[in-house]
């Protein structure tokens, strides 16, 4: 086969791994906001140690990660017990679940783009408006949000690369499930365990080489180009 032409098996590892991608930033940008916004602006008992557990994803080893996931959201753990009870929701060996591997991994990029955005923010702006009479929910959509639109895009976009090639996780969490759970990642994984899998694995890795820096290009990109709009404003 060429190294180019993908199989149908392919074509769905590469499609499911862009779900996965998408619904994990979509889902976390908003608590990544908000994280950020405290670990930024507020001055709380905790805070280092919550400064530490968004962080701690980026140092544990994937596998414990996912062993985690799999221990409180699985169908016996507590949260994932009363979910499935109370919901129907299932997170455990299903593409959600590998949403969430990856929306945990990719999360400590998310919140640390936007808190340096927030942290690089001149504080005068916004306490000038506030002395114009605006309450604090209107300051931060009018003249917070705006001025750091360059680090929840960078922020995001970086999040959705982490997504796209995360393993350890997704596969102790999720399993490696063809067409439900298997993602370019495990699937190049699965073709390196297999005779006469290279050419496949070497085919997949290219895809996810050119996914990944196309990510990187577009969030500088967007980045510049946001932050050049907001410049003008």
């Amino acid at each position: 086969m060429p190294l180019l032409t993908l199989t149908a098996e392919e074509w769905t590892a590469m499609l499911l791994s862009l779900k996965v991608a998408a619904f994990a930033v979509v889902f976390s940008l908003p608590l990544g906001l908000l994280v950020a916004w405290l670990l930024s602006r507020k001055q709380f008992w905790g805070k280092a140690l919550l400064n530490g557990l968004v962080h701690l994803p980026l140092i544990l080893p994937p596998v414990v990660t996912g062993y985690l996931l799999l221990t409180t959201f699985g169908r016996k753990g507590t949260v994932g017990a009363f979910l499935e009870q109370a919901f129907g929701l299932v997170f455990s060996f299903r593409w959600t679940g590998a949403a969430l591997a990856a929306a945990v991994m990719g999360f400590p990029l998310l919140v640390r783009s936007i808190r340096l955005s927030l942290d690089a923010v001149d504080r005068r702006l916004e306490a000038a408006a506030a002395t114009l009479g605006a309450p604090p929910h209107y300051v931060f959509c009018t003249v917070t949000l705006p001025l750091v639109l360059p680090g929840i895009a960078a922020g995001a976009i970086l999040a959705f690369a982490k997504s796209m090639g995360e393993f350890g996780a997704t596969i102790t969490f999720v399993s490696n499930i063809p067409g439900e759970t298997q993602t370019l990642a495990s699937a190049i994984y699965t073709y390196t365990q297999v005779p006469g899998g290279d050419v496949a694995a070497m085919r997949l890795t290219l895809i996810s080489i050119v996914l990944s820096l196309g990510a990187l290009i577009a969030s500088e990109f967007l980045s510049r180009r946001i932050a050049a709009r907001v410049g003008a404003a």
